[in-house]
């Protein structure tokens, strides 16, 4: 299933990072409930599984969602770092995650 986040289209969702390759690429989480899922969280780095399962912010994830944690990817092989952060910037100005800039 792909779920549009801004101009983008992300695998997901996921109930655990475990399904995410060790690749480099973009992440984003989601307060999963049944009227509407919100956006939470969003980064990048060069190996998506390792960050999200080792998140200096998953405490904050915790804070803010009483309900499931749902996970979300965008695969960027041909984007560097650079690359990366100007993406999860953009989506961090659209969205304004809650826990996006601890």
């Amino acid at each position: 299933m792909n779920i549009e986040i801004g101009n983008y289209s992300f695998e997901g969702y996921y109930s655990s990072p475990s399904n995410f390759e060790e690749d480099p690429g973009i992440y984003a989480v989601f307060c999963r409930n049944y009227e509407k899922d919100i956006l939470i969280d969003v980064g990048e780095s060069d190996n998506i599984r390792l960050k999200v399962e080792n998140n200096e912010r998953s405490s904050c994830w915790r804070r803010t969602c009483a309900s499931a944690l749902g996970y979300a990817v965008l695969y960027t092989p041909d984007l560097n770092e650079k690359g990366r952060m100007k993406i999860e910037e953009e989506i961090r100005d659209q969205y304004n995650p809650a826990c996006g800039r601890e």
